[in-house]
């Protein structure tokens, strides 16, 4: 009963699996649903399938009513199946009133039979179509499955909500011509959106009294139905030129996808050198106190620690002079390439003299090279960078048969490659500083290769200058610090993740405008026409922003 006690489950499992919710949101039929441009015999085919969806919603209503033992809950979850009921009785005006008609066969796709078929075998009380309750008998077992059902309903509404909310901020108010504007209204109407709450508000109440082991249960039922529903709105038949997948996207036949990523605070939660730090002190404790001459001598662990505070410490406020320095400048209202390049040099200046404060300090000196690769396996990454197929190597699995080119690389001022080097980012080409050793032991000294933006810019250009077809060759960036702003603006299509207020703040000043992916992409689907081919098209000093390692991977990708 711990999880309920926290708050409401319902609302702490969306929140828990929201990201799921991205991949609907970036999938083929969205993008052009939001655009206005999908095609009508989809949209159609899409609604048709409501019709199945509303009658097994009906019935599982119809089902979890019986089950509740209180008769508030009774009343409530019967005027939630009378408005499904009442919708399903009314949906041929309701789609003629957005425009369209009801097709006049109505066929049931594969996806769609997944989610109905999921949802009244829940609220059969079988447990995932493996576990059955048995004969349903005493009020705790009833009110069980009623639970259950709830949770296999509730994030399919929700998911509805949420994502016609977000469309619905992108669409001119006082622009008639969306074809699907009624649609999308009536899915962030207050009817709907009560509809959502009470569902929600009964799952709550229904499992109050439910064990740790059967919360887990609603649990996964309520993740399995998101991902039917992202299946189900991934299988939708859209039959046009889309912007999305990024992957499907491209020439499938001399097409190049390049992928680059930076490290720290792009895929890492944390700035790995204070793990490489952290590591060096730990691993001071445990080392020989009679070091011979043979061995490299290093601080006690207390002496590291000190060194390393003053250190970080020292950083933290000359950086923020660096920026302070740079923002001192009078502001551009228009792009300016140049004057930030001139800037980016101070940050490069300040990044140089850190790096040769670390190596005079010692504190990287005497690391065991084996010590930092098992260390690799513990860092702290993003949320979802783990999941996304560039961090985890699914991309040249999922991809094998596929003819688009992929190249994946890690750009990354760092100072050690084998802590980069884990089984999670094992699909990269690692470009990076480098400690030195001396028979797998850290002298403490740094190989500068990546040692500032400009450098940073030079190896994105190096790698790219291989490619043979610039026309055929697009460049994805991924980053989320101020040293990645010019490889960021040199790619046809810059990502933005993370929360660098320091690289909003240097972008801003000097004229670079950031653009949320999703509605970039809205937008470039309404410049597609019928018949036409879609190339990306760099826009000079824009950068796209993200919330998540699921954007990127939904939008390059898909499911």
């Amino acid at each position: 009963m711990g999880e309920a006690d926290e708050g409401g489950i319902a609302r702490k499992w969306w929140i828990k699996f929201k990201d799921e919710s991205v991949f609907a949101k970036y999938t083929p039929f969205f993008v052009c649903l939001a655009s206005g441009s999908l095609n009508c015999d989809t949209f159609m085919h899409f609604i048709s399938q409501d019709v199945h969806f509303l009658k097994a919603f009906a019935l599982a209503y119809e089902l979890a009513e019986e089950c509740a033992d209180d008769e508030e809950d009774k009343l409530a979850i019967r005027k939630l199946r009378k408005r499904v009921k009442q919708k399903l009785k009314t949906l041929d005006s309701l789609v003629r009133e957005w425009g369209f008609e009801l097709p006049e066969e109505i066929i049931t796709d594969d996806a769609t039979v997944k989610c109905t078929d999921f949802l009244l075998s829940t609220a059969s009380g079988k447990v995932e179509g493996e576990k059955v309750l048995g004969k349903i008998e005493t009020p705790f077992e009833k009110i069980k499955v009623a639970a259950y059902t709830l949770s296999a309903i509730s994030p399919c509404m929700r998911l509805f909500e949420v994502i016609a909310k977000e469309i619905q901020t992108l669409l001119n108010p006082d622009d008639g011509s969306h074809l699907y504007k009624k649609w999308i209204d009536y899915y962030c109407s207050q009817s709907f959106q009560e509809s959502a709450l009470q569902t929600e508000e009964l799952l709550d109440k229904l499992s109050v009294l439910l064990t740790g082991e059967e919360l887990e249960v609603i649990k996964k039922l309520y993740y399995k139905a998101i991902k039917l529903h992202v299946n189900f709105f991934a299988a939708q038949p859209v039959k046009q030129q889309t912007t999305v997948p990024l992957s499907w996207v491209k020439d499938p036949v001399e097409g190049h996808l390049t992928l680059f990523c930076d490290f720290d605070w792009t895929c890492t939660a944390f700035d790995s050198s204070s793990i490489l730090a952290e590591l060096a002190i730990v691993t001071a404790q445990k080392s020989d106190p009679d070091q011979s001459e043979g061995k490299l001598t290093r601080m006690s662990s207390a002496d590291l620690r000190n060194t390393w505070d003053v250190l970080s410490t020292k950083y933290t406020e000359e950086y923020e002079q660096c920026i302070e320095s740079i923002m001192s400048s009078e502001a551009v209202a228009e792009f300016e390439y140049e004057g930030l390049c001139e800037a980016l040099k101070q940050l490069a200046y300040f990044e140089k003299n850190e790096n040769s404060r670390v190596v005079q300090s010692g504190v990287l000196k005497g690391l065991n090279l084996e010590d930092i690769k098992r260390a690799s396996q513990h860092l702290i990454f993003q949320d979802g960078c783990r999941r996304s197929a560039f961090a985890s190597g699914i991309l040249s699995e999922t991809y094998k048969s596929c003819i688009i080119h992929f190249r994946e690389h890690t750009l990354s001022e760092n100072s050690s490659a084998p802590l980069m080097l884990s089984g999670d980012l094992n699909a990269f080409r690692v470009h990076s500083n480098e400690l030195v050793y001396e028979e797998s032991i850290s002298t403490g000294e740094i190989v500068n290769k990546l040692e500032s933006p400009l450098e940073k810019l030079q190896a994105f250009n190096d790698i790219l200058k291989d490619h043979s077809n610039d026309e055929q060759n697009l460049t994805v960036y991924i980053g989320g610090s101020p040293g990645d702003l010019l490889c960021l603006l040199e790619a046809d299509i810059g990502i933005v993740i993370g929360s660098s207020s320091s690289l909003r703040r240097l972008g801003d000043h000097f004229g670079v405008s950031f653009v949320p992916l999703f509605s970039s992409l809205v937008e470039r689907q309404k410049e597609l026409v019928d018949g036409s081919s879609y190339k990306w098209k760099r826009l000079p000093g824009t950068l796209y922003t993200v919330s998540s390692w699921a954007e990127i991977h939904a939008f390059i990708l898909g499911q």
